[in-house]
């Protein structure tokens, strides 16, 4: 089947079938619920320059309640993905960012991906709270602080989902 390079979704289960052959995309939360999954041909390359310009601008200046999180699904990693960038608002909830998170997760699910593997580079994340959100320290001998949430085929389900939206946390700077 001919895929446009550029694909948007609104609905994870209705396009099951998009999200498990496209690899690169950017989940969009607002107001804590899922506004759509843009496609994109090519993976997101992020550098440390780029958070601490464009990222710290955009946090900034971003006047709503939205995330927007980079997923790949590396061609080298087959059965990973990688949480690439996350870039979120002053005014950004907890909630929202939890509702783009739980779509990864979903993502995941969908693929039957092993884990999501990711690099924080956001210094006022805690280690509690990731894994709180099922995170856990990865490869100490790499610089950054690498994290992977596994899933060893068991994926959360809604109970586990509410148990953790139930947390009330502020989203960090």
């Amino acid at each position: 089947m001919l895929r446009l390079p550029f694909e948007t979704i609104t609905n994870l289960t209705a396009s099951a079938e998009v999200v498990r052959a496209r690899r690169y995309g950017l989940i969009v939360a607002r107001e804590s619920q899922l506004e759509a999954i843009h496609f994109r041909p090519w993976p997101k390359w992020i550098s440390r320059l780029e958070v601490a310009t464009i990222g710290r601008y955009v946090h900034q200046r971003a006047a709503n309640d939205r995330c927007w999180l980079y997923y790949n699904a590396p061609l080298t990693a087959p059965g990973f993905l990688s949480l690439v960038y996350v870039i979120s608002g002053k005014q950004t909830t907890w909630r929202t960012f939890r509702c783009a998170l739980e779509t990864l997760d979903e993502v995941a699910r969908l693929r039957r991906a092993a884990a999501i593997v990711t690099d924080v580079s956001n210094p006022q994340i805690s280690e509690r709270n990731l894994k709180r959100s099922g995170w856990e320290p990865h490869c100490a001998h790499l610089p950054g602080r690498n994290f992977i949430k596994r899933f060893y085929g068991e994926y959360s389900t809604a109970a586990d989902q509410e148990t953790l939206a139930s947390h009330k946390t502020t989203l960090p700077a």
